[in-house]
């Protein structure tokens, strides 16, 4: 009911506030700096297990406005805690949305820029961080700032995304819209065949082989793919329609977001059966059309939440909120869902999606398993994620000169062997899965639980604009490392500040090969560590 100047007026004494927290901190007495947002709010499965050490809490809470809907610079401004279902409630009946708006309503913007987004749009526009077009930012001494990709703060402008919230506090973003329609027109194609071959036709459904990758009618507006076993898969492929085009006669409207209707997922199988077929779905209902059923978690979560008797009677409850699970999940309980479950995402070369289907299916043997694409950019920094070095060069499917193209193969359920009641070890798959992202040019996202060692997470990721920041705008010392952040299992305060004592010598691998080499002599000189440092 407030109007937008009365919330950036609220905005900016909140702001005020931050500022002050920040400013009252005493970096030899209290802990380093984090959020005081509660660990089972978060939407992500990796356990929040830095909070459990002493830290400095600062209170965002307050942050979940949208602060203005600008239609003529197609710009949306808001807070970090404003959420996907909160932004298209508001955009959508404008004939305007985000350029990416992830599936999910719970997913919050500061979520999807300091860790990461994705939608069924993103092969056009890339990744929900290369949506935003500036950035307020508290930096460690209390300074607020604008970031933009062509101001002062532009280093930092392209290091927050995948940084966790460790380069500053985020209070709010510009994110960039763009017109849309009323309803997504929605194509389901059946494709049988091996993994390889399933991987190529998820390619050809977006990405012309004549390399006319920027050509609108070539390229749909919103992609993705659900392969329901090794030898089948549905692709769908979307283009926004007007009211007027979808309620012709002999057009199929399906509003999927009905609560007593079949959960998107398994309505999508339908054309394994059927055939090719295609339906009209309002807009909104189809960006969040995995919200109901949590994609397919939900037939783990509540086996019987399928059957119509429960979508009819009870469905409008559904989903459960993941925070409610979290915060009611026991430690030991967790772990063993750690272990037994898997709930990840491989970032990798759109050329390599077939081979990645293939690991997926001989390590973890998850299915369904979906399929979205995403452009990553050439920016002018090499940023923590950034493409194969040359792909402008070889122009493979779906590349472009300034962008390769990627897919983010999702992988959540329960494993096959847990399903038959046989052994499987969840952390050795995850470190295989990471070992083979490295090797090949791809990535973990860090809401997921990782396996990953410092090494090896500085092999996956870029550090060196990340480490610049952190030096410039005075993060170190104050907030904890991304991959302390990131890492799996508890942190203790002594482990924390031992960490941020080893930013004089960053971690990352390739730019640390002389600590490694003179740790190296010293173990094998243990006795004469004036000759080892020689």
């Amino acid at each position: 009911m407030k109007s937008y100047k009365k919330r950036q007026q609220e905005h900016d004494e909140n702001v005020k506030k931050v500022v002050k927290r920040l400013k009252d901190r005493n970096p030899s007495k209290d802990g380093l700096v984090c959020t005081a947002r509660k660990p089972w709010i978060a939407v992500g499965m990796r356990n929040v297990d830095y909070k459990r050490a002493r830290h400095f809490e600062v209170d965002l809470s307050e942050f979940r406005n949208i602060l203005d809907i600008d239609k003529e610079r197609m710009i949306a401004k808001v807070e970090p805690l404003v959420n996907m279902g909160q932004i298209s409630r508001a955009t959508v009946p404008l004939n305007v949305a985000p350029a990416v708006v992830a599936e999910l309503d719970d997913l919050t913007v500061g979520g999807l820029i300091n860790g990461y987004g994705i939608e069924g749009s993103s092969h056009i526009y890339g990744l929900f961080s290369d949506t935003v077009v500036a950035y307020e930012i508290v930096l460690a001494d209390g300074q607020v700032v604008r970031a933009t990709k062509d101001n002062e703060y532009k280093d930092l402008f392209y290091a927050i995304p995948w940084s966790q919230g460790t380069l500053g506090l985020l209070v709010s973003a510009e994110i960039k819209l763009i017109p849309i329609k009323e309803y997504m027109k929605l194509t389901y194609k059946p494709v049988v065949g091996n993994l390889q071959e399933l991987g190529q036709a998820y390619a050809d459904s977006f990405a012309p082989r004549d390399g006319d990758q920027d050509n609108p009618e070539k390229v749909p507006d919103f992609v993705e793919a659900m392969i329901y076993t090794a030898t089948e898969g549905v692709f769908m492929t979307g283009r926004y329609a007007s009211k007027e085009e979808a309620k012709k006669k002999g057009n199929v409207i399906n509003n999927v977001g009905w609560w007593f209707k079949p959960w998107f997922y398994q309505h999508a199988a339908k054309a394994l059966k059927k055939g090719e077929f295609t339906e009209y779905i309002p807009t909104r209902e189809y960006y969040h059309r995995h919200t109901r059923s949590l994609y397919w978690e939900g037939k783990l979560i509540l086996p019987f939440g399928d059957q119509f008797w429960f979508r009819f009677l009870l469905g409008w409850l559904m989903p459960p909120k993941v925070s409610l699970l979290k915060a009611t999940q026991g430690e030991a309980i967790r772990n063993y869902y750690h272990e037994m479950h898997v709930i990840q995402d491989m970032l990798v070369p759109l050329y390599k999606v077939g081979d990645g289907l293939e690991w997926v299916h001989r390590e973890m043997e998850v299915y369904p398993i979906w399929l979205c694409p995403h452009r990553l950019y050439k920016l002018p920094y090499k940023t923590m994620v950034y493409p194969e070095p040359g792909f402008e060069h070889h122009r493979r499917q779906g590349d472009t000169h300034y962008a390769q193209m990627f897919t983010d193969i999702g992988v959540y359920y329960s494993p096959g062997p847990v399903l038959r009641g046989e052994v499987f070890d969840g952390s050795e798959a995850v470190r295989k899965m990471e070992q083979w992202l490295i090797e090949n040019h791809s990535y973990q996202p860090q809401y997921a639980v990782s396996e990953l060692n410092e090494k090896s997470f500085w092999r996956m990721f870029d550090g060196e604009l990340y480490e610049k920041c952190r030096r410039r705008y005075k993060a170190v010392g104050t907030f904890m490392s991304v991959y302390y952040k990131s890492k799996k299992g508890r942190k203790t305060e002594k482990e924390v500040q031992e960490a941020e004592q080893a930013h004089l010598e960053p971690a990352y691998a390739d730019h640390n090969i002389s600590r490694f080499w003179m740790e190296g002599l010293v173990s094998c000189f243990p006795n004469n560590h004036t000759l080892a440092l020689a």
